[in-house]
């Protein structure tokens, strides 16, 4: 056999799990002030991938270091709108000694592949390279144009990655009316004979904060009434203890009503404790969908033990619902009160789309296909990824990044947190789903 006809043979299940360890090695920590050593090293994996089955990929990098690569591929009607796949290759940062295989080190075991980013998300990076690589080899060509984004700085908001591209070459995404990427397309198993595929179809938006509060400096022996630090920590206390009523959006209100059927159930969105109970580990994710919320993340204050400092700052993680900005905002100032001034560090838009249309009907008829006991359903995701930039230009974001899971991994806990890992069959099954996918859409 020559070397040409082996290249052909391999299949993208074949080299999936070798290209999502590949990844995980390349150290793409996103501290958020550019000192992340990977993310151009990434561009340019993934880069040359793509070039080797044929396509000319572009890299385009918006500050040094921090690097996007983008590819199209020709569709055989190139007059259908086409369809962009984006994914981040940036992670959060990862502490070594509380892992128990090295965050970077891409091992296989226990049927896992280990890593940050595991499935947050060179998983699906890994899977669409190893698709768009086993399609192009093939010679086939998919219904419609397909545009590639492997993007930089999602972890930090994506201000020098998607919202760069979106901004200064939005060329790219010429005629793209529809999105697929991160954190949906996850089985949660009710039974044996019936898997619900979680498909993401809004976000929440976005308002990390600082706080300050100014009060006087002076003596730490001193009595003292004006303490920044005891007025700004009464004010986090009180944001960070709140609990913001439930707000049940369409995209909520519907996943409630299919979760309900497929339990048999009528469930209470009043009365969640008992339904998420029965959620397991996705309970953490739909739990935070159902409300706004603010978490105090960062305090800082003082330089010296007995000096009563002039500032104390605080940082906090809000996240709002669809069409619900303005009374989070509102609720903010008044549980903080008036001595705290609030100011935004980044901003983002809630995003949420309608659960239908043939996208919607290619998906789950892909999922079928591989799973008989599959169901697709909508759901809000509790964070944001980069599809809220590409709601700028018009398309359409869907969160599916298929993956069959075991029912007692806590996929939702490996999100940012310790042993980050995606079964080995779950990246082999998404291949087969996004290959199906890609010929039904």
């Amino acid at each position: 056999m020559s070397e040409t006809d082996t290249a052909r043979s391999v299949t993208g299940e074949d080299e999936v799990v070798d290209l999502c360890r590949e990844l995980i090695q390349i150290d793409t920590s996103n501290y958020g002030d550019h000192s992340g050593p990977g993310e151009r090293k990434a561009a340019e994996y993934v880069a040359e991938k793509l070039a080797e089955v044929g396509l000319e990929p572009r890299i385009f990098e918006s500050h040094p270091g921090r690097a996007s690569t983008v590819a199209r591929i020709e569709g055989a009607d190139p007059t259908r709108p086409a369809l962009l796949i984006h994914g981040h290759t940036d992670v959060v940062p990862a502490n070594a000694s509380d892992w128990t295989h090295h965050p970077f080190s891409g091992e296989v075991a226990d049927g896992c592949v280990w890593g940050r980013g595991a499935v947050d998300m060179k998983d699906m990076d890994a899977m669409t390279l190893a698709v768009v690589r086993d399609r192009l080899r093939s010679g086939r060509k998919p219904p419609r144009d397909i545009v590639l984004a492997f993007l930089a700085d999602e972890e930090a908001g994506g201000t020098y990655g998607a919202k760069h591209l979106v901004k200064n070459h939005p060329d790219l995404f010429e005629g793209v009316t529809e999105a697929i990427s991160e954190v949906g397309g996850f089985s949660f198993t009710v039974s044996e004979e019936r898997r619900l595929y979680l498909i993401q179809t809004a976000e929440k938006g976005m308002h990390w904060m600082k706080l300050t509060v100014a009060g006087t400096a002076g003596h730490g022996s001193m009595i003292h009434r004006d303490n920044a630090i005891t007025e700004l920590s009464e004010a986090v206390a009180r944001l960070g203890r709140h609990t913001f009523p439930v707000r049940v959006t369409k995209t909520t209100r519907a996943f409630l009503d299919e979760l309900g059927d497929a339990l048999g159930l009528e469930l209470d969105p009043e009365d969640m404790e008992s339904t998420l109970v029965r959620l397991g580990g996705i309970a953490k994710l739909i739990g935070a969908t159902l409300s706004n919320t603010a978490n105090p993340t960062q305090l800082g204050a003082g330089y010296k033990v007995n000096v009563i400092p002039g500032e104390a700052t605080a940082h906090v993680d809000g996240r709002f619902l669809p069409g619900h900005e303005e009374e989070f905002l509102a609720d903010l100032d008044r549980i903080l009160g008036p001595n705290v001034r609030r100011e935004d560090v980044h901003a983002d838009k809630a995003v949420e789309t309608t659960f239908d249309g043939a996208l919607v009907a290619a998906m789950q008829s892909a999922l079928v296909a591989e799973d008989p006991a599959a169901k697709a359903i909508p759901y809000m995701l509790s964070g944001g990824t980069d599809a809220k930039s590409f709601d700028g230009l018009g398309i359409r974001g869907f969160g599916f990044a298929p993956l069959k899971l075991p029912p007692e991994l806590d996929f939702a806990g490996m999100f940012h947190g310790v042993d980050e890992r995606v079964p080995v069959d779950g990246l082999q099954f998404g291949v087969r789903v996004l290959d199906r996918f890609i010929d039904a859409s």
